[in-house]
């Protein structure tokens, strides 16, 4: 079974979010951010989030685009141009389109954990992303670490 987290770090100290990470032996931080650079984003600034994985829990860091939603299309939610039930549709859509289920080895995801700024899961992209996996590859088990 491939354990497969989710977190968000908006709402947590840097404390809870590390401790999470490590209590559940993550492996590797995904980034699924559009942009990594933010200094709204704190201790979650891609350059320093990867310092403080390798250093704090030994964990990796990657930040991979496919993952995210384009530019346009988070905007337009974000901008109430789009419902949320619209906006997983279209991000799905973008999942399909990009052949995610074609491109990723669900293996290299055990013990891996899908960041996005989002508090919870429940209108975040990350999840979305978890599902598809879980959908597509049957044997995932998805962990939301809040």
């Amino acid at each position: 079974m491939i354990k497969l987290y989710t977190i968000g770090f908006t709402g947590k100290p840097a404390s809870k979010f590390f401790d999470l990470l490590c209590k559940n032996e993550v492996e590797t931080v995904v980034d699924t951010r559009i942009s990594n650079a933010s200094q709204l984003a704190g201790f979650a600034k891609g350059s320093d989030l990867k310092f403080f994985l390798k250093e704090i829990g030994g964990m990796g860091y990657e930040h991979n685009l496919d993952f995210a939603p384009t530019k346009e299309l988070l905007d337009r939610y974000r901008n109430k141009k789009m419902t949320w039930e619209e906006y997983e549709v279209e991000y799905l859509n973008l999942v399909d389109m990009r052949k995610l289920g074609d491109k990723v080895n669900i293996e290299e995801l055990h013990r891996h954990c899908l960041l996005c700024s989002e508090h919870g899961p429940e209108k975040c992209h990350r999840r979305l992303l978890a599902e598809y996996f879980q959908h597509k590859f049957n044997d995932v088990e998805i962990i939301h670490l809040k």
